[in-house]
């Protein structure tokens, strides 16, 4: 049994994770300042004897009485409708947040578990992408706040690594959904469903042909436990290497929602990515971790979750 911090436990990430930690016996400090993260995600755990949640921000500083085996920071606006309203605030909680994060890792002598993320590969000049890619990112375009925040995370969880001896994880998350995503979070799953729901149109921008590849939320997790309780230090690619276009996408979400929107096309933002699709082969040879949910069955749930909260 451990006791894990989370910041950002009260995200659709770090409260899936949080959960998955409780039923294997270990104890759960939720930290969040419910800036994206909200309460409704957790609150079934609040009776639970090894749960607890402080609001905080983890960009100022960050502490958590008695023992701490491990702190896992998932703490970051992490869709694109989030950073582009709050960039500053996303730089700090990648930069800052980590920085403190990895202080109370440090003072506790617990293993740190860092939440990175595919967009360190930016607009890939390498496909599938390997963590061996160094990736092709804007620093100084719109995107740049994110993907330039995380690689900074990256850079300085590494280096408390190898100059303090911390125990460190790196995990680079690709295009996770599932239920508790937010209904306008500005993800493309999300964005999708909720439009197909409502009748109205679903928004494309591009042509459709740029490709993501989707990883179901409890796939994720359970690549998430295999990278802690390895030995695996370098970055790690968790995703779904099944690729689709976005345009593939739409189509299946208004097929399984029987909807009769239409799609409209809008012009592409800066800097969005052509293409993204891992190789897992690390994952799979250190981890034995490969994913079992495909996008048909991961969309159904998610689809029914989205159709109860919209009734609500």
């Amino acid at each position: 049994m451990a006791r894990v911090v989370i910041t950002g436990g009260a995200g659709f990430l770090g409260s899936h994770l949080g959960d998955a930690l409780l039923a294997r016996g270990d104890h759960v400090v939720a930290i969040d300042n419910l800036v994206t993260g909200e309460t409704r995600n957790i609150e079934h755990n609040f009776g639970h004897d090894g749960f607890s949640f402080v609001n905080a921000d983890v960009s100022n500083y960050l502490w958590v009485p008695g023992d701490v085996d491990v702190v896992m920071h998932f703490a970051s606006p992490a869709s694109p409708i989030d950073y582009l309203e709050m960039p500053i605030q996303t730089l700090k909680v990648g930069s800052l947040g980590t920085h403190n994060s990895l202080g109370l890792a440090m003072a506790k002598g617990a293993t740190f578990f860092m939440a990175s993320t595919s967009e360190v590969y930016g607009d890939p000049l390498v496909h599938p992408q390997t963590e061996e890619y160094w990736g092709n990112v804007n620093p100084v375009g719109p995107r740049g706040v994110y993907d330039e925040a995380k690689r900074f995370s990256e850079a300085i969880t590494m280096a408390y690594h190898t100059h303090h001896g911390l125990d460190t994880r790196i995990v680079r998350i690709f295009n996770t959904y599932g239920p508790r995503m937010r209904p306008n979070d500005g993800r493309v799953v999300s964005n999708f469903i909720v439009q197909a729901l409502q009748g109205h149109d679903l928004t494309i921008y591009g042509d459709g042909s740029q490709t993501r590849s989707f990883t179901y939320v409890d796939d994720e997790i359970r690549g998430f436990l295999a990278l802690l309780d390895s030995d695996v230090t370098s970055p790690t690619n968790i995703g779904n290497p099944n690729e689709f276009t976005i345009a593939q996408l739409a189509e299946l979400v208004v097929e399984m929602t029987n909807s009769g929107s239409t799609i409209s096309y809008h012009d592409l933002p800066v800097d969005d990515p052509t293409q993204r699709k891992p190789d897992i082969a690390k994952a799979q040879s250190l981890l034995g971790w490969s994913p079992n949910v495909q996008l048909r069955e991961g969309l159904e749930h998610t689809i029914a979750y989205f159709a109860s909260l919209l009734a609500s």
